[in-house]
């Protein structure tokens, strides 16, 4: 069977972190990178869920007045956890 080579560029810092982790789990790099590709063309994607963040809609205050009300409460209820 015919092997081709496939390259990509990463930091530095995220090359040193992916060998390190790569040793400790007594594997290669090379090899890291065979069992993600057969994963990812065994699940026709991401082994993993991939995903936009989602940022929750924020709706303002009524008036100044909910606004104090709220940052009270919540503040109340943080001195309460921390006790």
């Amino acid at each position: 069977m015919a092997t081709v080579q496939i390259a990509t560029r990463v930091s530095e810092r995220q090359n040193r972190i992916f060998r390190a982790t790569t040793k400790r789990l007594g594997t290669t790099p090379a090899d890291a990178l065979r069992m993600f590709i057969a994963t990812f063309n065994e699940n026709q994607g991401f082994p993993y869920e991939v995903r936009l963040s989602v940022k929750p809609e924020v709706e303002p205050f009524a008036s100044e007045e909910e606004a104090t009300a709220f940052a009270w409460n919540l503040s109340q209820q943080v001195l309460n956890e921390a006790r």
